[in-house]
């Protein structure tokens, strides 16, 4: 009898051949030069360099990431084009460093930090996370960074802070998505400072072991794994803890498709495309797709935060 494949577990096709992502020792041996953050240069046209840092495996997934080609070749980054090969065939002029980051807002220490000083203290830890990306694809990342919490306690946000808002760098001259109005640059994004907060949320600096790549939003991005693909902005250059709920670019854009929170809710249809299943990137043409599940998967840990909201409302 022949065995039906079961949607919840990878198709060997989908396999990152272990020999290449496992290796660990190979990329270990190389870090002893690294920073206290682990991070070398990233300026435009430097290699990427290797990072030190642990797995965490308590909040990664047990299934093999997608290949680095997959990851590094279909992005959604509109700041270097709307087609999903733009970024990695557009983004090498992006410097990366120098970089700072300001810090505003409902918080009792405010400012502008370089990034070597706001990522120093935190140490580095790897957590493989599914993301679901806009028009029923996902794929699934191995992403090396630090809670995004952790960061934000530091500036001690005050009891008017329930939001947190980021904004992307504004630089047309290197990212030539931004010459055209199909976004209104700069690009804006924001939490709920519960969701911030959460466990789960991160601040990727990496992937695959190595600093982020600039079409994956060199030198650090937001990563949150129950959302959708596009509630990950890159290339971050303010935080600013907000009493109001900020906008967001895709709400900006078109509020009757996207809204503020941006859960993975496969009951609730995009108005141009079903939600209730899934293609992981890189399968087979004629594989088969997957149920999409609530939440990406990671109810358990989030629904919680949602208790009380209609979720069809609140989308």
């Amino acid at each position: 009898m022949r065995r039906r494949h079961d949607p919840a577990r990878p198709l060997p096709s989908e396999i990152t051949p272990s020999e290449r992502y496992y290796n660990r020792r190979e990329i270990m041996a190389s870090l002893a030069a690294l920073g206290a953050v682990g991070m070398g240069p990233a300026s435009a046209g430097a290699a990427s360099a290797r990072l030190k840092f642990a797995r965490n495996p308590q909040l990664s997934l047990n299934e093999a990431p997608n290949s680095l080609e997959d990851i590094t070749t279909y992005n959604n980054f509109y700041e270097f084009g709307t087609e999903k090969d733009d970024p990695a065939k557009r983004s090498q002029k992006f410097r990366a460093r120098p970089w700072t980051v300001k810090i505003s807002g409902e918080a009792a220490r405010t400012g502008t930090y370089e990034l070597d000083d706001l990522l120093r203290p935190h140490a580095l830890e790897e957590r493989i996370y599914r993301l679901r990306c806009v028009e029923a694809w996902s794929m699934v990342v191995p992403w090396v960074g630090f809670p995004l919490g952790d960061l934000l306690k530091r500036f001690e946000p005050n009891s008017r802070a329930k939001y947190v808002a980021f904004k992307t760098v504004l630089r047309p001259s290197e990212m030539p998505g931004q010459r055209f109005p199909v976004l209104d640059w700069p690009y804006v994004e924001g939490l709920r400072i519960d969701e911030a907060m959460h466990p789960l949320t991160l601040v990727a600096v990496g992937l695959y072991g190595q600093t982020l790549p600039n079409q994956n939003g060199a030198p650090l991005r937001l990563v949150v794994p129950w959302k959708y693909g596009f509630k990950g902005i890159k290339s971050i250059v303010e935080i600013r803890f907000t009493e109001k709920q900020p906008p967001t670019s895709w709400n900006l854009s078109a509020p009757h498709e996207y809204g503020f929170y941006a859960n993975v809710n496969p009951s609730v249809d995009h108005p141009r495309w079903s939600q209730a299943s899934e293609r992981r990137i890189g399968a087979a043409l004629f594989a088969p797709r997957r149920n999409t599940l609530p939440f990406n998967g990671y109810a358990e840990q989030v629904a919680a935060l949602y208790r009380g909201l209609d979720l069809r409302k609140h989308y």
